[in-house]
């Protein structure tokens, strides 16, 4: 007994003959009515009433019903276990403290091993550091290496911030500018740029900050105002804005270099990673 023979008496039962059957399971109709044959021999019990033209579940063949559907549902919960458990294996967790070090991984992690789920999530460089400790996180991105002797650090890029100032704006001009050249305006920012917004908060104290989190909305925004915004050499928002200028910032906190850190004792996907990323 198999269980595509299982799998052939339910469908049987529900499209009510074996052509329709047949059809619904791209077999011929002769193979379906062997294969139901064989499941009758092998249980050494007729399942259908059969006459000329049409046959039907008997009393026994509804009970061996029952009992299909009843071994296909366990079947199922198997693979749906199996199923969840692989896409746990190959999800892996990444605490990071910006966005776009965790593109850049994710795009060298999917070329390179397809299948493998990142799934990011932005903290502060502490709770990145107490992630990775927990194991609730399986990689961390960091701005500085993590010194710890079970952990090992490798750089993964450089980011580099812009302004993006409107043509007419004072700083549109400049060759490069400074935060404190730039506190004062009122800046448009996306959320959910990590330790980015720290930067801005901390280094334009008398500038108004007005967070947008929707990323069409921000462009939109950006494409219809005078609003200064930010922009990376990572993702280059206001490039083919030929409206804006944009403006390195010379101040050291503008450019950051990322690290990608895993314990050294880590599944085996996770080391296969850091040693692509020391590669690199």
């Amino acid at each position: 007994m198999e269980l595509e023979q299982l799998r052939q008496l339910d469908v049987i039962e529900r499209d009510g003959t074996i052509s329709a059957a047949a059809e619904e399971l791209h077999i011929t109709q002769p193979s379906l009515s062997r294969s139901v044959r064989r499941l009758e021999a092998d249980l050494g019990q007729e399942l259908f009433d059969r006459t000329r033209n049409h046959v039907m579940l008997n009393d026994i063949g509804y009970i061996a019903l029952d009992h299909a559907r009843a071994i296909l549902a366990e079947e199922k919960k198997m693979r749906d276990v199996f199923d969840e458990l692989s896409r746990r294996q190959r999800t892996l967790r990444i605490a990071t403290v910006a966005p776009a070090p965790s593109w850049h991984l994710t795009s060298l992690v999917v070329n390179r091993f397809p299948g493998t789920i990142l799934v990011p999530e932005i903290m502060d460089e502490d709770h990145v550091r107490s992630s990775l400790i927990s194991r609730t996180a399986d990689l961390g991105i960091t701005l500085c290496p993590l010194q710890l002797p079970e952990v090992d650090s490798i750089p993964i890029m450089t980011e580099d911030l812009f302004l993006s100032a409107p043509v007419g704006n004072r700083l549109a001009k400049r060759d490069t500018v400074t935060f404190s050249d730039m506190d004062g305006e009122p800046f448009l920012v996306l959320d959910q740029i990590g330790f980015w917004m720290d930067v801005c908060r901390r280094r334009l104290p008398t500038s108004q900050i007005i967070v947008q989190k929707d990323q069409t909305v921000f462009a939109q925004i950006v494409a219809s105002t005078s609003l200064c915004c930010f922009t990376t050499d990572a993702v280059d928002r206001a490039s083919n804005d030929a409206n804006r200028i944009r403006v390195p910032i010379a101040d050291a906190d503008a450019h950051a270099t990322f690290f990608v850190n895993a314990q050294r004792d880590a599944t085996e996907r996770v080391r296969q990673i850091i040693a692509l990323l020391g590669k690199k």
